[in-house]
């Protein structure tokens, strides 16, 4: 493309609030030589845009709740008004600013006449929507369309949109809901951002003021508060990946917005440049494009999603960073903007650089001092190994009880699982496309999780409430090369009850990666119930014990706390606290095995039991439970990926743990587990818990010397020659 014609284009394309203008009359001829992905991006909004001018404008009176007729028609309506907006300053073309108009009109007839939405349910009622979150992201998506139309419309036209739709939008969010408009929360950042944005439009000081700096002006509240109380300094949103993802929208357009009107504020330096910060640290929240599931999270999102082509396209329009470009490749995506239009350009000139997926620790809470997510990963591309160690906050109400729960990801799926939320959203036919009723049943509950459960029930009593007040205690991180650990404490989950997690991914010679070791312990002077549950990915090869089935009666785990939803289809009693289980999936086979200070039972099982609306996915677990008298439990495992197998071919190669025996001991507070490969090579992993580097420590178990340094090392022993 020409400079001359991408610097009209792009002046065009001048995005919210800059004065709205007509297309520039190069935008047509410019159009003609747009780059690849903006093009594609014309072409897609013009195939939207044109068959809902087809249709004809339709602003049909609230009715339904999420998933409903009225419902998506008001989202197809405000994506259209953005779109259509957007398509005016790029094309010229006048009929796209008469649609935007003539249905803005509508809503301008339609708004006076409106209450509170009939299908109001537990949440704050909107008044296009069941909700008034989704009332403050219509407002978000039309304001921007209706800036780029606006100075096309009669003097008469623009004054009734004005009053009649987006000051009594305003006045509805910020006034009349103020309630939701002052929280922290990501409700209140959709609501600020649509107001600040309308008021920048319309040159309305107060309602700026008020976005800002919440409905008192005090500063306690409003945007700028949310930038510094809902993200931790390492720009972890509190409330977990999904909904970082889903704040991020209002969070990265607001703010694009302020630095137009306002660039003396400098918003995109505020705290650090936490937003930048936090753009980068979703994309960190995610493996092959799709979010950890973990909290409140619906699966399916990832990185193409719309929240994040904005995102991306303002964040680079910031910092012109070429990885975020490889993002955006891999999206396929961008916006109708000057950033989407930058984007597209410089990646049609090859600039784009790989994005630097890596280990990493973040913090959480405002002042990162409450709890931390730990993401160890190994291996490029997008096959390579993931762990992420969840030692966070609650995460408010769309918090999980699940304090040191993990998931591990390995050659392209999900292998230690989290079962994300309980919900269908915006299907109708589940409860209308809300958090089922299961979701507090299930999905929040801590034996849903791979968490340690105590006496059957969830971590606080399942009281979001006392949850929020506490949270674990992140004592060492590393990130270094063959020996990555995450390790965490918690002592208030319940009472009296102290539990610390270490997980590790060594690299031991002889096994292949990615091996993880998971050690456990709980301290206790009382005695107790003490339930270790895996949830985890793929169809079960082989175990080691014997088993009871249950082919003919199905029992169910329990009578609350989760346990209700759970089928037993098999348990064993393990006199020695040892055994082993393989699955295989994808084409890989995975062996999880374990050792604890007792006896065990190991339960075999599926989520599904008490489901009589069908509202849950069946997916498989194993749970370690352990009585122990003296309150006192440790569980030690291991999980080694090992072998292929390949249908096609008729191929199978190691389908067996190579592990022959895995033995935990703890002397003088260090958790030894000793490996015996089926070479005949030993290993100990050894765990001091003692952060410094330089300490030395050794230990004598059962003839073996064992001398290490630091908090954790892999050590050879003796007698361990290799066997052919």
């Amino acid at each position: 493309m020409k400079r001359t014609a991408l610097l009209a284009a792009a002046a065009a394309l001048g995005a919210l609030p800059l004065p709205a203008m007509a297309a520039a009359p190069q935008a047509v001829e410019a159009q003609q030589q747009f780059p690849p992905l903006f093009a594609a991006e014309i072409e897609r909004a013009k195939e939207f845009v044109d068959g809902m001018i087809a249709e004809g404008v339709v602003v049909p009176v609230p009715k339904d709740p999420g998933g409903g007729y009225t419902h998506e028609q008001h989202k197809r309506n405000y994506r259209a008004i953005q779109l259509g907006g957007q398509l005016f300053r790029v094309t010229g073309e006048q009929r796209y600013a008469d649609y935007v108009g003539q249905m803005l009109l509508e809503y301008a007839a339609l708004y006076p006449t409106l209450g509170d939405h009939p299908a109001r349910a537990n949440q704050n009622v909107g008044r296009l929507f069941w909700q008034v979150l989704n009332d403050a992201m219509w407002l978000v998506h039309a304001v921007q369309g209706y800036a780029d139309i606006r100075d096309t419309l009669s003097v008469e036209d623009r004054q009734r949109i004005d009053d009649d739709v987006f000051r009594r939008a305003a006045d509805f969010l910020s006034v009349d809901s103020q309630r939701t408009f002052d929280r922290i929360h990501n409700h209140a950042t959709w609501a600020t951002a649509g107001v600040g944005m309308t008021g920048y439009l319309l040159g309305d000081q107060d309602m700026v003021d008020r976005a800002l700096l919440g409905s008192d002006k005090s500063g306690e509240t409003g945007f700028l508060r949310q930038t510094e109380l809902l993200f931790s300094p390492d720009g972890y949103y509190t409330e977990g990946p999904y909904y970082q993802r889903f704040a991020l929208l209002p969070f990265m357009v607001f703010a694009d917005a302020i630095e137009r009107n306002d660039p003396g504020r400098k918003i995109f330096e505020h705290r650090g440049g936490i937003l930048l910060k936090a753009l980068r640290t979703t994309v960190q929240l995610s493996y092959r494009g799709y979010f950890f599931p973990f909290n409140d999270a619906i699966r399916d999102k990832s990185l193409k999603t719309a929240e994040l082509y904005e995102g991306i396209a303002i964040a680079y329009g910031q910092t012109r960073d070429p990885t975020l470009l490889s993002i955006a490749e891999y999206q396929d995506r961008t916006v109708l903007g000057a950033n989407g239009l930058q984007v597209a350009s410089d990646l049609a000139a090859g600039k784009a650089e790989p994005f630097p997926f890596r280990s990493l620790l973040l913090s959480d809470g405002p002042d990162g001092k409450q709890g931390a997510v730990a993401i160890l990963r190994r291996g490029e591309g997008p096959n390579h190994t993931a762990l992420v160690a969840k030692n966070s906050s609650q995460g408010m109400g769309h918090g999980h009880f699940d304090k040191l729960a993990w998931q591990l990801y390995d050659n392209g799926n999900e292998i230690v699982r989290d079962y994300g939320a309980a919900r269908f959203l915006n299907i109708e036919a589940k409860e209308g496309g809300r958090y089922l009723p299961e979701n507090t049943t299930w999905a929040k509950a801590s034996v849903a999780h791979n968490t340690l459960v105590v006496d059957q029930r969830s971590h606080f009593d399942g009281d979001v409430d006392v949850a929020s007040e506490t949270w674990p205690e992140q004592l060492y991180f590393s990130d270094a090369e063959g020996l990555q650990v995450s390790s965490a404490r918690i002592d208030s989950a319940y009472p009296g009850v102290v539990i610390r997690r270490t997980l590790i991914m060594p690299d031991v010679p002889g096994l292949e990666a990615p091996l993880v070791i998971d050690l456990v312990r709980a301290d206790s002077a009382d005695p107790h119930l003490y339930d270790l549950p895996l949830h985890y990915s793929g169809h079960i090869m082989e175990f080691d014990f014997a088993p009871q089935s249950h082919v003919a009666n199905r029992p169910v785990l329990g009578e609350a706390n989760g346990y209700q939803h759970i089928w037993v289809d098999a348990e064993a009693s393990l006199d020695d606290g040892r055994g082993a289980l393989t699955w295989i999936l994808d084409g890989r086979f995975y062996t999880y095995r374990f050792d604890s200070n007792g006896p065990l039972t190991a339960i075999l099982g599926e989520s599904g039991a008490n489901d009589p609306d069908f509202n849950l996915r069946r997916e498989p677990l194993i749970l370690l439970r352990a009585k122990r008298g003296n309150g006192a439990a440790r569980f030690a495992s291991l999980l080694e990926a090992h072998g292929s197998y390949d249908g096609a071919a008729e191929q199978t190669v190691a389908s067996r743990s190579r592990v022959e025996n895995l033995e935990h001991d703890v002397i003088d507070g260090s958790d030894i587990v000793r490996l015996t490969l089926k070479t005949g090579q030993r290993f100990a992993i050894a765990v001091s818990h003692d952060p410094d580097p330089a300490r030395a420590h050794s230990v004598s178990l059962g003839g073996d010397r064992i001398a290490w340094t630091g908090f954790a090392a892999v050590v050879a022993l003796a007698g361990g020659e290799k066997r052919k």
